[in-house]
Order: structure tokens, then C-alpha cells, then sequence
């Protein structure tokens, strides 16, 4: 069966966006986090226009060949400009847990409205033989409370942001983790942890 996995940038004090992001303002006051696409000279295999550093670039190439859909929460959808049919992945899907409507039908995009078991069954129908990756704090906190995520990659950008959307929300326990991997890069350390069931 398909994982599912999270895989985001995330400041030092536990933060994917900063201040006021939303629709137009993207991250807020933080395109920091995403610095580590742009500062290396190594282009992405998957990502046209994204120069990593070396090791960054294995890094994210091998998470990015993963992912056969995303799975995003309305925050993140509406923040990222997605209405119009794109997606956060070159050749993945979108899966969209919300409660409104879709704004448009787009062949690429799938909306779920029933909760975020049945918003992961129908990612892992789209994905075929390839894993799910879920974006934005909302729905990985519930994707984690209801033990359906298998890792947790953080890309941590090596800032305190002081304020923004956490990474992580409340959770109804506590969830451990097994260091898998921690790879230093310029710019940013990538960690992967396994979620221990």
C-alpha cells in the first residue's frame, strides 16, 4: 500500500508560514522558508526552475518521485492560488479536504468534504502505486490524530519566525517519532522521522 507523508519547510520554531499569509500574500512575511529551492547549482530533476544545492537536490527529488497526489486543507489551497486548477506537483493530483465548494470543476483536482480518512482513501485511489503527500498543519494534525501518516520530513530553515501557522496543531496525544535520516544542506537541514506505531 501507498505512504502517506508530510514533507515541509518549517522554521526553527515550528512554523510554515509567517505572518498574515492567505491568498495573493502567500507565505506572509516568510519566503525564506523557501530559499533553499533557489540558492544551489543543481536544477531539480522534477521542479523545472529549482537550483538546490547537491545534497538538497537528492533530497527533494526523491521525496518529490514519491508523490503520486497531494493532499491539501482549504487554508492551504485558497493561500497557494490553486483555484484555477494547479496543483503544488508537476504530475501529482490535488485532493482538497474542505467544506466548501469547489470554486471550479478542474480534472485535476478532487474536493472531499466527508473527513480526512475518506480525503486520504480517495488521494491513495488517484495515486496509483505512488504515495500521498499531505500539505498544511490542519490536515496533517488530523491526518496524525487518526494514525494515518507514515513519515514526517521536516525541512527546517534555520530562522525563528516568531509568529505564523504552526506546523502542527493540537494533538489529542503524544506521537513518537524515529530519526530515520538528517541530511545538512546549505540553508536547511532535512530530517525524516518515522511515524512508530
Amino acid at each position: 500500500m501507498s505512504k502517506v507523508f508530510t514533507a515541509l519547510s518549517v522554521s526553527v520554531d515550528g512554523y510554515i508560514t509567517g505572518r498574515d499569509p492567505g491568498a495573493g500574500r502567500g507565505l506572509g512575511d516568510a519566503p525564506t522558508l523557501f530559499d533553499w529551492y533557489f540558492d544551489g547549482d543543481t536544477p531539480s530533476g522534477v521542479f523545472d526552475g529549482f537550483r538546490l544545492s547537491e545534497p538538497s537536490a537528492r533530497v527533494f527529488d526523491a521525496l518529490a518521485g514519491r508523490v503520486g497526489a497531494s493532499l491539501v486543507g482549504r487554508n492551504t489551497y485558497d493561500d497557494s492560488g490553486w483555484s484555477a486548477g494547479g496543483t503544488p506537483h508537476p504530475a501529482a493530483p490535488l485532493v482538497v479536504l474542505s467544506h466548501r465548494p469547489a470554486p471550479q470543476a478542474n480534472e485535476r483536482q478532487t474536493f472531499v468534504s466527508t473527513g480526512i480518512g475518506d480525503a486520504i482513501a480517495a488521494a491513495r485511489a488517484v495515486a496509483g502505486d505512488k504515495d500521498v503527500a499531505l500539505m498544511g498543519g490542519g490536515v496533517v494534525t488530523e491526518a496524525l490524530a487518526a494514525g494515518l501518516v507514515d513519515d514526517v520530513i521536516l525541512h527546517q530553515v534555520p530562522i525563528l519566525l516568531g509568529g505564523g501557522r504552526p506546523f502542527f496543531q493540537s494533538l489529542p496525544g503524544h506521537v513518537r517519532l524515529r530519526l530515520v535520516e538528517a541530511i545538512p544542506a546549505p540553508g536547511v537541514t532535512h530530517l525524516h522521522y518515522e511515524v512508530v506505531r
